[in-house]
């Protein structure tokens, strides 16, 4: 499902090189829930935003369903992302000024459905994270928990075959953190995403099924 080959990743200005990845060599397969641990810097964030096709390596090949990612142009990483790849962040990225279902409607304006199917697609998917009655409700009348069940619905509304999660619970106090992973161990076990999620909590990482650890941009295990 997803695959990266000596990845190396190097932010250059005029003064300073910073090597966020170095020679990174890492396979997800179909259906695994993979958690990726280290401390703050170590490169975690920018390991997802190559996996999730928002940036590009500087080096090293990545692959994504068998597909060679590094020759594609940008409208095509795009279709592919939009396709393929579903975001969650740590502090939730809704738009304030739509409503609960037009902000899930959002990825799928990408697509060729009509209002309707859209509709029903958002509808659905609110529904799969128990938020169906708050879909004319605005993200500033909406607690912690509900925001990022509003962000996981908008990121499975496409129904990608990759979740990536950046933080999903770091915000959240415990019962919530603990509601949101019950959510995405469903969308692993029943929807059969592939999740990568990025976390500073051992206790959340252990229920994954294996933990990735990285240390100055390097992966330690």
């Amino acid at each position: 499902m997803i695959q990266l080959q000596n990845i190396q990743k190097i932010y250059q200005t005029r003064d300073i090189e910073t090597i966020a990845l170095d020679q990174v060599n890492l396979r997800v397969e179909k259906g695994e829930f993979v958690s990726v641990m280290g401390p703050s810097g170590c490169g975690k964030s920018t390991l997802l935003n190559i996996i999730g096709l928002l940036d590009k390596p500087t080096d090293g090949f990545v692959q994504i369903d068998n597909m060679l990612i590094n020759k594609q142009k940008d409208k095509k990483l795009a279709s592919i992302r939009n396709e393929k790849v579903g975001f969650i962040f740590q502090r939730f990225h809704l738009i304030n000024s739509l409503n609960v279902i037009d902000n899930v409607e959002l990825p799928l304006l990408y697509r060729k459905l009509s209002s309707s199917e859209r509709r029903k697609l958002a509808q659905e998917n609110l529904e799969r994270v128990g938020l169906s009655h708050r879909m004319k409700h605005f993200p500033s009348e909406l607690s912690g928990g509900q925001s990022q069940r509003v962000a996981i619905a908008r990121a499975i509304a496409g129904n990608p075959g990759i979740l990536l999660a950046d933080e999903p619970t770091g915000n959240l106090d415990s019962q919530m953190g603990h509601e949101i992973m019950e959510i995405l161990h469903q969308l692993n076990k029943v929807g059969e995403m592939t999740i990568v999620m990025v976390t500073h909590d051992e206790n959340l990482a252990r229920q994954t099924n294996r933990i990735i650890r990285f240390f100055d941009g390097r992966q330690v295990n």
